[in-house]
């Protein structure tokens, strides 16, 4: 079985139902519980565990963005996922969490996003 939104193969009894389509559980998931990059309660939630002194803490992929945006002024989303081997969804994934941290973000340039550090 298929995964009808990303195409991935699915085990047999893993395939969630979700709007009379086939999904995996990743894209079920999302499906339930979009991300948000302008999300005003999850900013306040990092700035409050940042004051509290919990110090950052990034996953190793959210540090390789990180990095990649420091050693490149912006740059295309699909750069960023072709020169770290990642697909645009746990590019977005990832890139909101880091969003809501304040420590990068998106920017409009003419018709193109780029994305930079905060």
């Amino acid at each position: 079985m298929e995964c009808q939104k990303c195409g991935q193969a699915i085990d047999p009894g893993e395939e969630r139902e979700f709007q009379s389509r086939t999904l995996c559980e990743d894209c079920y998931m999302d499906a339930l519980s979009p991300l948000k990059a302008c999300d005003p309660w999850a900013v306040h939630s990092a700035k409050r565990l940042e004051q509290m002194g919990t110090g950052e803490q990034f996953s190793e992929l959210q540090a390789k963005i990180l990095a990649f945006l420091k050693e490149n002024d912006g740059v295309r989303p699909d750069i960023l996922c072709r020169e770290l081997n990642i697909t645009p969804q746990e590019l977005e994934r990832e890139f909101a969490t880091l969003r809501h941290m304040e420590k990068a973000r998106g920017e409009k340039v003419g018709d193109q996003v780029i994305l930079r550090l905060w």
